[in-house]
């Protein structure tokens, strides 16, 4: 079974379903949105799958423990975790940012992952396999002016990765990153058209990702396929950012 935060819409949507059309039981975790969250749910059961909506705060100590015992329960052993659950990323400068501004990231992309990691690690280290993987982004590199917060939060995610990819690979879990670019989703609804046209530009590929290439490559690591890869990090920007 799967377990994948945020995916009552967006790119989390967008996972669940291609796991589920892989042959995985999945668990839709959401914050608040009980629509949203059900849609996903009927699709997965349309695919011939269960699945469970399961509302929790990624964020909250006392409140993962319970999302990853409630799916269990209901789904089976957690042979993946796709931790993907975002919040708002505002533009700051550094005259205006604050510690707070600053923590309001690390509890998305340091603090969530570790909570959800430490939750389902007894099952797969009982299990003798499993599944980490987290979605991060290319900003790590783009390093965009008003945007320290966010990519300070997003460096050391890669950085947790790498790190638990090591610790954890004796008892076989792989722990992997999918680095996405700006790929359009329900929240990009409102973007300008001159700032879509400016980043196409800048990609080689002449053109936005889509939703199901980053799920494609979640997918790869959650296979067989992917069973030998560990502590990567894979971006699917179409060449935005080349090393």
């Amino acid at each position: 079974m799967a377990l994948v935060t945020g995916a009552s819409r967006g790119l989390g949507a967008h996972i669940a379903r291609a796991l589920a059309a892989d042959g995985w039981d999945v668990a839709v975790n959401y914050h608040s949105d009980d629509d949203g969250a059900r849609r996903v749910v009927d699709e997965i059961h349309a695919l011939g799958r269960k699945a469970l909506a399961a509302k929790a705060d990624v964020t909250d100590e006392d409140e993962v423990p319970g999302l990853v015992e409630r799916a269990g329960r209901e789904l089976g052993a957690i042979g993946a975790l796709v931790v993907n659950a975002t919040g708002p990323q505002p533009e700051i400068p550094l005259e205006a940012l604050t510690w707070r501004d600053q923590l309001d990231q690390l509890e998305f992309f340091v603090k969530s992952p570790t909570l959800l990691a430490k939750a389902v690690l007894p099952g797969m280290k009982a299990l003798g396999q499993g599944r980490i993987i987290q979605i991060g982004s290319d900003m790590a590199e783009r390093a965009l002016p008003e945007w320290s917060a966010y990519t300070a939060a997003k460096s050391a995610q890669h950085g947790l990765t790498r790190v638990w990819a090591r610790e954890l690979g004796p008892s076989g879990i792989t722990v992997n990153l999918v680095a996405p670019g700006w790929i359009p989703v329900e929240r990009h609804a409102g973007a300008p058209d001159g700032d879509r046209r400016s980043y196409v530009a800048d990609v080689p590929l002449r053109r936005f990702g889509l939703p199901r290439e980053v799920a494609a490559a979640v997918r790869f690591l959650a296979s067989d396929a992917g069973s030998f890869v560990n502590g990567e990090r894979i971006t699917v920007n179409g060449g935005h950012t080349i090393d």
